[in-house]
């Protein structure tokens, strides 16, 4: 299990790169920068080096802790999963590479894709910045078209890029991705109903191509959730006083909402249910939503079975759990 928090060493040098910038010109920057993002916009307002930077430290942490939750879902699952090549796609400032060389010590090949020169300069500054003992290639363009003679990695992630393609664009870079997908393919998007409903439409399309899901879904079947609700997570992360700054922010954390879906090419041998939401605790009882491989199931472990009670204590939003565990 890796922590959510950007490691130390690649925050130092995040902070190291705005010395000298005007705090408040890098804040405003990051938030506009941020809104065009939110508006459904894409990486072009990134211009240059501040900008990169200015962006990078606004958002890289929230992005690294949900890819990083995401990933510890995907171990947890597959504790045997050791890839040695990752295609990092839509890489930007090489936040999912950083995560995922945290997750696995047996990365050695690092290949990742992103068209824009000011953020692929600064994830080469900040990989400089560390050492690694994998060879890392990053490549400039338009990452669908990379995709195509892309060679296949075992570890392929595509996080918070899905968002910013219209619909038949989007339906072509799910086939590239699994094309170039060897072993697994991880999706993170904004844990929004936006978001969530990207990743139904693309888990969807790629079981239908022989995909198996790993996590969050303990099934393969269409998702059982209906609106108003959606499946997402919320992983906590610590802010450092940068990371207020940029943000404008009081509060010393973050709660990164985001949701995900890890897609294999093998079928894992058992899948456990998933904590949908926070589970709700009384003076009687601990309640839990969860996905089961049959159905939606609200379990319940009263305060007298001290065993499962227990149990349900040290169970937060988004955790697996056995099937069996608790009552109806």
């Amino acid at each position: 299990m890796i922590s959510p928090a950007l490691p130390a060493d690649l925050k130092a040098s995040l902070e190291q790169l705005l010395h000298g910038t005007s705090r408040a010109d890098a804040a405003a920057r990051a938030d506009a920068i941020s809104r065009n993002y939110r508006d459904g916009g894409t990486s072009a307002p990134i211009v240059g080096a501040t900008d990169a930077i200015a962006y990078a430290g606004a958002r890289m942490p929230a992005t690294y802790a949900a890819v990083a939750a995401s990933l510890n879902a995907l171990a947890e699952i597959t504790p045997d999963f050791s890839p040695g090549t990752l295609l990092d796609v839509g890489a930007g400032p090489g936040t999912a590479t950083f995560a995922a060389t945290q997750a696995f010590e047996s990365l050695r090949a690092l290949t990742l894709l992103d068209a824009n020169p000011a953020l692929r300069d600064l994830a080469l500054t900040l990989a400089n910045d560390r050492p690694r003992a994998a060879t890392l290639d990053y490549q400039l363009g338009d990452a669908r078209k990379l995709l195509a003679s892309a060679k296949p990695a075992e570890l392929v992630i595509a996080s918070y890029i899905i968002n910013e393609l219209g619909d038949a664009a989007r339906d072509q870079l799910a086939d590239a991705l699994w094309r170039a997908t060897a072993g697994t393919l991880l999706i993170v998007e904004p844990g929004t109903p936006a978001g969530y409903a990207r990743i139904v439409a693309l888990r969807a399309r790629l079981i239908a191509q022989g995909a198996h899901v790993l996590a969050p879904c303990p099934h393969d079947a269409a998702c059982p959730l209906q609106p108003p609700d959606w499946c997402h997570f919320v992983q906590r992360l610590p802010r450092s006083r940068l990371h207020q700054h940029l943000k404008g922010a009081e509060l010393p954390y973050e709660d990164e909402k985001f949701s995900y879906v890890a897609l294999s090419r093998t079928p894992p041998p058992s899948r456990p249910s998933r904590v949908l939401t926070q589970p709700e605790q009384s003076k009687v009882a601990i309640t839990a939503k969860l996905c089961t491989p049959e159905r939606l199931r609200i379990a319940v472990a009263p305060r007298r079975d001290k065993a499962a009670y227990a149990r349900f204590r040290r169970l937060s939003w988004g955790d697996a759990i056995s099937s069996e565990s608790g009552r109806e």
